[in-house]
C-alpha cells in the first residue's frame, strides 16, 4: 500500500513538469499580450494587420499572431498609418468580452472558429529577442465583414443596419 501510495505521489509530481510547457504558452496567449497596426491596404471585406505577439518562445508567438489579429479587431482596432485609416473595434462595448466570456472562450479555444477569419501572409515574420522573451511580428489577413457577420449572428455586435 505505502509503495502504491508513493507512487502515485511520484506521478503526481511529474504530471506538472511535462504539462508546464503547454501551460506557461496557453498563460502568455491568455492574456492577449500583442500589438496591432495597420500593414496596408487590402481587398475589400478584409483587413491587412502586422500583429506583434510576445512570449518566452518563438514559436508560440508565431502560432499565436493569427488568434491575437483577430482579438485586435475585433476588442481593440488599430490606429492609421502606411496609408491607412484608423480602424475601431467591432465590438465597441468594453464590457462585451467578460460578459460573453464563454462564448470566446470556445471562439479562441486552439483549434477554435477564429482560424475561419484569419491566414498569415508568407514571408512576413520578423522575430525580434527581447529581454528574456521574443516579440514575433507578421502581417496577417482578417476577413472583418464575415467576422462580423458571426458576431452579429451570436447577438455580440450589433448589425450596421440596427440603427442607432
Amino acid at each position: 500500500m505505502r509503495k502504491i501510495l508513493l507512487s502515485l505521489l511520484v506521478v503526481a509530481m511529474c504530471a506538472p513538469v511535462f504539462a508546464g510547457a503547454k501551460k506557461k504558452a496557453d498563460k502568455d496567449t491568455n492574456q492577449f499580450r500583442y500589438e496591432i497596426e495597420c500593414a496596408g491596404n487590402a481587398i475589400q471585406g478584409t483587413y491587412l494587420v502586422k500583429v506583434w505577439s510576445y512570449s518566452k518562445k518563438a514559436a508560440v508567438a508565431e502560432n499565436q499572431c493569427r488568434k491575437n489579429a483577430v482579438h485586435g479587431v475585433i476588442f481593440k482596432g488599430y490606429g492609421g498609418g502606411q496609408g491607412c485609416v484608423s480602424q475601431r473595434p467591432l465590438a465597441n462595448n468594453p464590457g462585451v468580452e467578460t460578459q460573453y466570456a464563454e462564448y470566446f472562450k470556445s471562439f479562441f479555444a486552439d483549434g477554435g472558429e477564429y482560424q475561419k477569419y484569419a491566414s498569415l501572409m508568407e514571408g512576413t515574420t520578423e522575430i525580434v529577442k527581447v529581454g528574456k522573451e521574443y516579440k514575433v511580428g507578421t502581417v496577417v489577413s482578417v476577413r472583418k465583414d464575415d467576422l462580423r457577420k458571426a458576431l452579429e449572428a451570436a447577438g455580440i455586435v450589433r448589425g450596421l443596419s440596427s440603427g442607432f
